[in-house]
C-alpha cells in the first residue's frame, strides 16, 4: 500500500525560523559531562560541575563548553519536527481521532507491536494523516 508523502504548508516566518534553528543546532556543542570520556562510570549526559577547581566549570578554553542561554530554537518552532509538524505520541488507533492532518503528525510509541503498528498506520492513511516513524518495508 504505497501512500503519497503528506507536506505541511507553512507560512514564510515559520519556514525562516526553522531555517534558523537547523543552523543554530549544527552549531550547537555537544555538552558532556566533565572526564567522562576518561572513565566509564561517569555517564555521557550533562551534569553541571560543581569541584573547586574544575577546568570546565572556570570556562577555560579547550575544555568542555558550559550550558548557557543562547543555544535554544526560536519560541515559535520550539518542539516542532523539521518538517513542521507538531509531533503526537501514538499508543493505539483511539488517539489519531483528535489529530488535526494539517498541523500534527503522529509517532508511534516504540512500546506498540507490530500488529497495533498496522491497525495505527492503516487508519493513518484513511484519515490522510503522517506518521513520522512507518514501518520499513523491505522488497
Amino acid at each position: 500500500m504505497e501512500v503519497p508523502p503528506i507536506t505541511i504548508t507553512l507560512d514564510d516566518e515559520t519556514k525562516r525560523l526553522l531555517d534558523i534553528r537547523k543552523k543554530q543546532k549544527s552549531k550547537k556543542p555537544v555538552f558532556k559531562q566533565t572526564d567522562s570520556h576518561k572513565k566509564k562510570k561517569l555517564a555521557d549526559y550533562w551534569r553541571k560541575p560543581d569541584g573547586i577547581h574544575n577546568k570546565t566549570r572556570y570556562a577555560v578554553k579547550g575544555k568542555c563548553p558550559l550550558v548557557e542561554a543562547g543555544y535554544g530554537s526560536p519560541a515559535l518552532v520550539k518542539g516542532l519536527h523539521p518538517s513542521g509538524f507538531e509531533e503526537v505520541i501514538v499508543n493505539n488507533p483511539k488517539d489519531l481521532e483528535p489529530l488535526k492532518s494539517d498541523r500534527q503528525a503522529a509517532r508511534i510509541a516504540h512500546t506498540v507491536g507490530i500488529r497495533k503498528r498496522t491497525m495505527i498506520e492503516k487508519k493513518a492513511a484513511e484519515s490522510g494523516l503522517k506518521i513520522l516513524n512507518p514501518t520499513r518495508r523491505e522488497e
